[in-house]
């Protein structure tokens, strides 16, 4: 049995499991993005869900013939994280904000938001000058609380996983270049945490849902952003959403259920109506789901998120990442990854990734 890896230093056996972890969590992220993008905004009713099943199916399925899946803003941005963790050994901030500009000006059509593009818009023409600046200035100074630092945050709770604080510091600055509102904020560092949490786990042994969900809100209670000045729902929502999370999982699945978990969790492009239910998702596929024919947990993880509708390239990628994250690439059907565009790509980012994090000491 592979040993619980917290240790700073690792033997031959764990070093290779983790770098399975890494490759897994970042091709997790590419697969939900690639495959939940297609069914992005639907409503999905209980024929869509059989079509669904029938899509994965065909994926899964060596002779089956078609073009790439495309990936969106979501696994763009996220390959912008990564290469500033392994070009910049000391985190710099406005390098980063160049190469997110200089993503989306080369590939402007990946769905991106209006209110990103007029942050990348504002940094381009002030020169970088001060990189958070145009984040702040969003939503008449309140900024954006959207899940766009949550998807693309995996990078850093890979690189940093044996350097917590540091893991922090990075996920809140690198968040805060397009989302300055501690909902958005703490999306972030809700799926870094959790990401961070799998990738910890040993895959041989089982989650505990309710034990995932109170160390999510226990560490997220240390290191969250808080606004003194506002309501106190608005500082325990993820903590409210993460019980919610747990009281979901106790019952059994079924389409009426599902309509309690896009009531409760959402499935919106907001950070607190995502996250928790990109986590939501991960959880409740560690055990069979009626209707999605698999017995793949990774697999399961991202047909059961994209048919909960809603934002479905996001939220599928959330819990791609943490699942990837937990299992390894080797859980993950080759088949269905190859379907996806930048498929060999990714892993040889992730390799990358984690050869630069090992190859620095740990202070």
């Amino acid at each position: 049995m592979h040993p619980f890896l917290k240790k700073a230093t690792m033997s031959t056996l764990e070093s290779s499991l983790m770098k399975s972890k890494f490759r897994g969590c970042l091709l997790g992220s590419l697969i939900g993005d690639c495959l939940g993008a297609p069914f992005e905004g639907d409503v999905v009713t209980a024929g869509d869900k059989i079509v669904i099943q029938r899509y994965f199916d065909k994926l899964q399925d060596s002779t089956f013939k078609a073009p790439f899946k495309q990936y969106t803003d979501d696994t763009a941005m996220c390959k912008s994280v990564a290469k500033f963790l392994i070009d910049k050994p000391e985190p710099d901030y406005k390098f980063l904000a160049k190469l997110f500009v200089t993503e989306y000006f080369n590939e402007p059509k990946r769905g991106y938001g209006e209110n990103v593009i007029e942050v990348f818009r504002k940094l381009k023409n002030t020169k970088f000058e001060d990189v958070y600046k145009p984040a702040r200035e969003q939503f008449f100074g309140s900024g954006s609380y959207g899940n766009g630092g949550a998807m693309r945050i995996a990078p850093v709770s890979l690189y940093f996983y044996n350097q917590y604080h540091s893991m922090v510091e990075v996920a809140k600055n690198v968040t805060k270049i397009t989302h300055s509102n501690i909902l958005g904020i703490n999306g972030a560092l809700l799926q870094c945490l959790a990401v961070h949490q799998a990738l910890l786990s040993d895959p041989e042994n089982s989650i505990d849902p309710k034990k995932f969900c109170t160390e999510l809100s226990t560490k997220l209670k240390d290191i969250e952003e808080v606004d003194e000045d506002n309501l106190d729902n608005i500082n325990n929502i993820y903590h409210d959403k993460l019980k919610t999370v747990q009281k979901l999982l106790q019952k059994e699945p079924s389409d009426d259920l599902d309509e309690e978990i896009l009531e409760n969790l959402g499935n919106g492009i907001r950070a607190h109506e995502s996250v928790p239910t990109a986590i939501y998702c991960f959880l409740r596929a560690q055990n069979e789901i009626p209707g999605i024919e698999t017995e793949n947990s990774f697999r399961r993880t991202i047909q059961y998120a994209i048919t909960l509708g809603g934002d479905t390239d996001t939220i599928a990628c959330m819990a791609g990442a943490i699942a990837g994250a937990y299992l390894g690439e080797d859980a993950i059907n080759s088949v269905l990854a190859k379907h996806c565009e930048f498929n060999k790509e990714i892993l040889e980012m992730a390799e990358n990734l984690f050869t630069a994090r090992e190859s620095i000491p740990i202070k």
